[in-house]
């Protein structure tokens, strides 16, 4: 925790002594602070600060909040709430500026929710066939927007006074420190960094193609880069887009992300569909040939779907850049970004996912979706300008995107520096943490390039942090009446979130064990 400087009686000036103090109980993992320095400390009027809680009485140093400082829990509330303070928040890149707001949440929101994920959501509909799809797309929808809820609501306290600026802090709040090691920290590690990875190979990827298309089908060179240097390529100017200092900063930078996946998701559905249906076009479902096996093809079909809603591990992060009192709080501005944001997501991905099943039925592309399906049927009665700017749309995207999901793990080094430091990280160091991450998952990348092929199994175990954890998070903290209609909502859809996550795991043991793992590595 932050290092707290105790100020003496003596020495406070009477307005200072008349200041409210703020408690901070050792419960505190991190809270919010507004201020680059370290807060004043004071031990008077112990008992009058403290907040009603379970936590016991300690002689813990109490933080005294600046005048400047607008707290969560006001002075002026008719029974005493304070915010809890933490002065090595003003330290860390996603709590570092408190200046956002509802656009800026919906940028991000709409960076983070929406990816290339979604461009195979018509192979699900394959398998699922149309209404089994639409439904399943629909309901899921509807799941993760109630679960976003729920993360936006629980992100500030009135009665403790605490702030949950990161989502591992709420499920250590939660579940506790041990259980939270053991069924959160994965997942989200691999929602963070391994999305940032397997970005660097999506951009990769798509900047080879992209100099193809304008170098008009043929060889620009005589010598071209090879693909695990079309990675590098990508990965520099992610690591040099990374060096903007926190979350707040890169709000533009989300807006261009968000931009360009609205832009290149409504181009290549609009164009699968404005070239009709390919000849022989079918729309039967893919029926295995026994019963275990059509099991698990839905299965897998299910997380395709519930994959593609991804983002809920940057919810909470998200609304901690925003400013927060008891007349204005955060969650006001964060839910109206929130609901903007998934209009134009809803408006992406369902006429995406419909539009382009019934433009190539059963004939879509495994590998890629969508993309590849534009590529491959419609790279020659399609004007190069259209097919270029998609293809530029994505590596636009996929840059930005690696910002948004690298923060988090930018925050975390950091925070294990300042932690044991005590001081702030200085530009240079900084720079070091993240050149270091960027081309470490470069070379995860060139090392592990069929690592999408084992997607669907790391999906199912990251699947409970979108649509299972949050609902178990609202019966803890909040505690609804037994047996009421919320304390079954919740209970029905943790468990149920639960099992989908199980049987997904077991469905993508078993298609590994089935199809094999195309092992390439250092061979992308």
């Amino acid at each position: 925790m932050g290092e707290v400087v105790e100020a003496s009686p003596k020495s406070m000036t009477p307005k200072q002594a008349s200041t409210p103090p703020i408690s901070a109980p050792p419960s505190q993992f991190h809270s919010p602070s507004l201020t680059r320095s370290p807060l004043l400390a004071n031990e008077d009027n112990i008992q009058n600060a403290t907040p009603r809680s379970s936590t016991p009485k300690t002689s813990t140093p109490r933080i005294r909040t600046p005048r400047f400082i607008t707290p969560l829990g006001s002075p002026i509330r008719k029974v005493l709430h304070l915010t809890k303070l933490d002065p090595e928040d003003a330290w860390l890149p996603i709590t570092e500026s408190r200046n956002g707001n509802a656009a800026y949440a919906a940028f991000h929101c709409l960076c983070s929710g929406i990816g290339v994920q979604a461009l195979v959501l018509p192979v699900a509909f394959t398998i699922l066939g149309w209404a089994g799809g639409v439904i399943s797309l629909t309901l899921a929808f509807i799941w993760q927007l109630y679960t976003l809820y729920i993360l936006v609501q629980l992100h500030e306290s009135t009665e403790t006074g605490l702030r949950y600026s990161r989502y591992l802090q709420l499920c250590y709040a939660t579940f506790g420190e041990k259980w939270s090691r053991c069924i959160a920290l994965f997942p989200i590690l691999y929602l963070s960094a391994g999305t940032c990875m397997a970005l660097i190979i999506i951009g990769g990827n798509s900047s080879k193609q992209f100099y193809t298309i304008l170098c008009g089908g043929t060889t620009c060179t005589s010598d071209p880069l090879t693909n695990a240097e079309w990675y590098l390529v990508f990965a520099c100017g992610a690591v040099l887009l990374s060096q903007l200092p926190n979350l707040n900063s890169i709000a533009g930078v989300s807006l261009i992300g968000a931009i360009t996946a609205v832009g290149y998701c409504t181009l290549i559905w609009v164009i699968s569909v404005a070239k009709g249906t390919l000849p022989g076009v079918s729309y039967k479902p893919i029926q295995a040939s026994t019963d275990i096996e059509r099991a698990f093809d839905a299965l897998s079909a299910l997380g395709i779907v519930a994959f593609a809603f991804r983002g809920h591990n940057l919810i909470l992060e998200i609304q901690a850049t925003m400013p927060s009192s008891e007349k204005h709080p955060s969650r006001v501005p964060m839910w109206k970004g929130v609901k903007f944001a998934y209009a134009l997501i809803a408006m992406c991905l369902f006429p995406l996912a419909i539009g382009g099943y019934w433009a190539y039925g059963r004939l879509i592309p495994a590998t890629g979706g969508m993309l590849t399906a534009l590529y491959r049927f419609h790279s020659r009665d399609t004007s190069r300008f259209l097919i270029g700017l998609t293809t530029f749309f994505v590596i636009i995207n996929a840059l930005s995107s690696f910002q948004i999901y690298g923060m988090p793990m930018f925050d975390g080094m950091e925070s294990l520096y300042t932690t044991r430091k005590k001081k702030p990280c200085s530009w240079w160091l900084r720079v070091a943490f993240r050149a270091v991450f960027g081309f470490f998952l470069f070379f995860l990348a060139v090392a592990l390039p069929s690592v999408g092929s084992v997607a669907g199994l790391v999906g199912g175990v990251a699947l409970p942090v979108t649509l299972a954890y949050p609902c178990f998070m609202w019966l803890k903290v909040k505690k609804p009446k037994v047996l009421s209609p919320m304390w079954w909502l919740n209970w029905v859809l943790g468990v149920f979130g639960l099992v989908l996550s199980v049987s997904l795991i077991a469905a993508g043991i078993y298609v590994i064990r089935k199809n094999g793992v195309k092992a390439s590595f250092f061979n992308p």
